[in-house]
């Protein structure tokens, strides 16, 4: 049995029970949690001294195409509709299998790298089985807790096929990977199915691939489309609910052109809303729907989105979300603000990123908080360092302070992934694999043309 005492750090435990431990310790074994408090005799344990180190749990990246690593910084002044057809029509029939494998190995370790444990992969540049495999594998070699979604091409037809909007999710496809090497969902790489859904499908296929999902007993997700951008079916919300198809095992992506009833259907529903702030703001899908989700009763989920955009680094994401949410709060009200509302707390911000989004995946049993029995998904980040010292309340310097420079221990499931600020991660073979994905994106880019039409 392996057994691992973090020890004397500042816990943030995101569990209500336990609450923040100044001088706490967290006793690991194995791939479990099973104490946390002060003072923890550990007998012959490996310790890890967490003093001056803020011990919490790993972040959640809910959303991220992760495939999009080998270009990024490629997207960043483009609006949805040029992304649309840039990369999706242009760029996607260029990426091969190992393209996809070198993105999500570098994706994925990145993730890790910036102290997120749990990364929802949304796939949908998939045009072979092969780029599936080549996805999963890469997650896996990673070592990161992930949700493979099993999405679709949105590439534009070919002669005698139907456009993408109307093709429903391949049944064969689903089965091969639910019945075969995604079968658990126990395990550390789990499977969703990411359909078209109500942004970019009709609704013979939204129908569909719900009804697929349920089948499989996968969770859904679906991009939900901008403000001001017709959708190919009505009320497809409502037409969900009146099917008994629309509960906790659906996830709307972006939401922004949902109205506050659809909104709040969805989250009475049990459903999950993911916001992806910076790449909203950037593409012009309109404000955030994260003080709407607030104002219905749910949390916001959140995610990065878009690496060819924005950084992978989640402290920024939910840091954004949150200071944009605080921003349309007080700019809506009577000036000047004297009290920061309750919802909009920093904690409250933490909670989205960590036992919030584990909610959204149903994994909080699992993950989401240092509580005995969980996973062991830790993070630890350093409070002495010139950007972080001195510490005063935890939380906030993780929101507002703390980078991915800060990180310096990672545990996924029990086992070190980070350790004194460096990768568990080969270095030499790491450096070839960004040589590698370098060029894999320079390819894509010249061969679609994409940098020039831009």
């Amino acid at each position: 049995m392996a057994r691992t005492l973090i020890k004397g750090g500042w816990v943030v435990s995101m569990d209500d029970a336990i609450g923040d431990i100044r001088g706490g310790d967290v006793l690991i074994e194995d791939d479990r949690i099973v104490e946390v408090g002060r003072n923890i005799d550990a007998g012959d344990a490996q310790v890890i001294d967490a003093s001056n180190m803020i011990v919490s749990p790993g972040m959640i990246n809910m959303h991220e195409h992760t495939w999009q690593t080998g270009v990024r910084g490629v997207v960043a002044d483009w609006t949805m509709f040029e992304y649309s057809q840039l990369m999706h029509a242009t760029a996607v029939p260029h990426f091969t299998p190992d393209d996809i494998r070198l993105a999500n190995l570098c994706g994925a370790l990145n993730q890790l790298n910036c102290g997120t444990t749990t990364l929802f992969d949304w796939h949908h540049c998939n045009a072979t089985t092969d780029h599936t495999d080549a996805a999963i594998d890469s997650l896996e070699e990673a070592g990161i807790r992930a949700i493979y979604g099993h999405g679709q091409t949105k590439t534009d037809p070919k002669p005698g096929e139907a456009p993408f909007n109307e093709r429903p999710h391949s049944r064969e496809r689903v089965e091969r990977l639910r019945k075969g090497r995604l079968s658990s969902d126990d395990a550390l790489i789990t499977m969703a199915m990411c359909i078209q859904g109500i942004g970019f499908s009709v609704w013979d296929c939204i129908e569909h691939d719900v009804r697929l999902a349920r089948d499989m007993g996968l969770r859904w997700s679906n991009h939900t489309g901008a403000q001001g951008i017709p959708l190919f079916a009505e009320n497809a919300v409502y037409r969900l609910d009146e099917l008994g198809l629309l509960g906790p095992d659906a996830d709307f992506v972006h939401a922004n052109n949902f109205s506050d009833d659809e909104i709040k259907l969805i989250v009475d529903r049990g459903g999950s809303i993911t916001v992806a702030p910076e790449c909203e703001c950037n593409f012009g899908h309109g404000n955030p729907a994260t003080g709407r989700v607030l104002a219905a009763g749910g949390t916001p989920s959140f995610g990065i989105d878009l690496e060819s955009n924005i950084s992978g680094d989640m402290f920024s994401a939910v840091r954004f979300g949150l200071q944009f949410e605080r921003g349309m709060y007080t700019d809506a009200r009577p000036r000047p603000t004297k009290t920061m509302p309750a919802h909009l707390k920093t904690r409250v911000a933490l909670e989205w990123a960590t036992i919030g989004n584990a909610r959204a995946l149903g994994m909080d049993d699992r993950i989401g908080s240092l509580t005995p029995g969980k996973q062991a998904d830790v993070i630890l980040t350093r409070g002495d360092d010139l950007n972080t010292c001195p510490v005063h309340d935890p939380v906030q310097t993780l929101v507002f302070m703390a980078t991915p420079f800060n990180v310096d221990t990672v545990f996924v499931n029990g086992e070190v992934k980070k350790r004194d600020s460096k990768l568990v991660y080969p270095e030499a073979a790491l450096r070839e694999t960004l040589g590698k994905l370098t060029e894999s994106g320079r390819r894509i880019l010249d061969a679609a043309g994409v940098m020039k039409a831009a």
